[in-house]
């Protein structure tokens, strides 16, 4: 029987959860802060927090831009690309109604579990 434990400083956590579960985690996340997801163009700085929180939660490295988006991409959602002197992330970001049901339901799952 393996024990559990909280890894040290100078390791590296293993990763337990999929990559795509940690964005639909952040995506439940922010709506959980009150933050309204779905159906709008949200800046992909917006989410930034909420997949870092997310990433930390989990003992996840955080991923480069592209791969969160090529995930959300998968997801289903809309991802607009915007000048680049618009911002230093130049995405828009629409979810739909039935992503952000499963991000919340996942969130909610997830939180009681941890």
């Amino acid at each position: 029987m393996e024990i559990s434990r909280q890894p040290t400083l100078f390791e590296t956590p293993r990763a337990t959860v999929e990559l795509q579960t940690v964005i639909i985690f952040a995506l439940g996340d922010f709506q959980a802060r009150g933050h309204a997801l779905a159906g709008r163009q949200l800046p992909f700085d917006r989410l930034r927090g909420a997949f870092r929180r997310a990433c930390s939660k989990f003992f996840v490295p955080e991923p480069q831009e592209k791969e969160i988006l090529n995930i959300l991409n998968s997801l289903g959602a809309q991802i607009i690309e915007m000048p680049d002197f618009v911002a230093k992330w130049p995405f828009r970001i629409i979810i739909s109604e039935d992503l952000a049901k499963l991000a919340a339901e996942t969130y909610s799952r997830l939180s009681s579990n941890q």
